[in-house]
């Protein structure tokens, strides 16, 4: 039998073992059909804590440090990674426990509803199966050159996302002048494919790998488009890489709020903002 197949007639054992082992799972709020909203998915990677017969208990989602405020009943789309190969299946959660929690760093804890069936996906960025799409989010990096001009631009980001909410306006996808940058270096692109209590991970193509190899601190634009109404700003270190497949890289990504600490509040504030518009509207679909 081909592995492939094995492993997916076999995917409740390999839940135990990703969870005997401390792994984790990748979620993410389940797209409305064909991504009529056109707003990208943020990805959450959080550790497995219990296996159930009908349920799984994952610690909570959260973003620098603060829970990320899901639903009761939302519906998710959930990933389990073996090595290079990824499954996706659906799922939905069931609510929360404050059980027994093996790992003392995890936020005990959400219960989501154990998969009928995983289907196989293939590409990272864009994961795609027969019942669901996740769309990774377009990250702009650019190399920060001069820490000390990183609060002025974080300001100008924070005041340009608070008038275009106020308004009810959406940044022009023609106009990345209105973003205002530190002093920075060459600019690469990259898509954010998950993200974590203290950052995320970023799969980088690997035409420009040279870019991302050359630098530590970057300036990030998250393009959350049309949800939030301009790319989101932040500083964020990477801290590791490695080569996929492909030979493109994933890095994954520290937020590095030492330049500026009052930025932290506002880019949890922004995450909550799309977390709860986006469920609010596809709760109301």
């Amino acid at each position: 039998m081909p592995a492939n197949r094995s492993r997916n007639e076999r995917w409740r054992e390999s839940l135990h073992q990703i969870y005997e082992r401390g792994g984790c799972l990748e979620f993410s709020l389940a797209p409305d059909a064909g991504h009529a909203d056109q707003t990208p998915d943020l990805v959450w990677r959080v550790r497995l804590l219990g296996v159930k017969d009908d349920e799984l208990l994952v610690e909570r989602p959260s973003a620098c440090g603060k829970v990320v405020p899901l639903q009761e009943g939302a519906k998710l789309v959930g990933v389990m990674i073996i090595g290079q190969n990824r499954w996706m299946f659906s799922t939905r959660i069931m609510g929360r426990t404050d059980g027994h929690n093996p790992w003392p760093t995890s936020l005990v804890g959400l219960r989501v509803q154990m998969p009928q069936s995983v289907e196989r996906c293939t590409r990272r960025e864009n994961m795609r199966v027969s019942t669901a799409e996740l769309q990774a989010p377009t990250v702009e990096c650019y190399k920060l050159l001069e820490p000390a001009t990183v609060a002025t631009a974080e300001l100008a980001n924070r005041a340009l996302l608070t008038e275009l909410e106020r308004t009810g306006q959406t940044m022009s996808l023609l106009a990345p002048t209105q973003l205002s940058l530190p002093e920075v270096g060459p600019m690469f692109t990259s898509k954010l494919v998950n993200l974590g209590g203290g950052g995320m991970g970023l799969m980088i193509d690997k035409s420009e790998s040279s870019a991302a190899n050359s630098t530590k601190l970057v300036w990030m634009r998250i393009d959350l488009r049309p949800t939030l109404p301009a790319p989101l700003c932040l500083v964020g270190k990477i801290v590791h890489t490695h080569m996929d497949s492909s030979q493109n890289i994933y890095a994954g990504v520290a937020f590095e709020f030492g330049f500026n600490p009052q930025h932290r509040d506002f880019v949890v504030q922004q995450i909550e903002r799309y977390i709860n518009t986006l469920q609010n509207k596809r709760k109301a679909a």
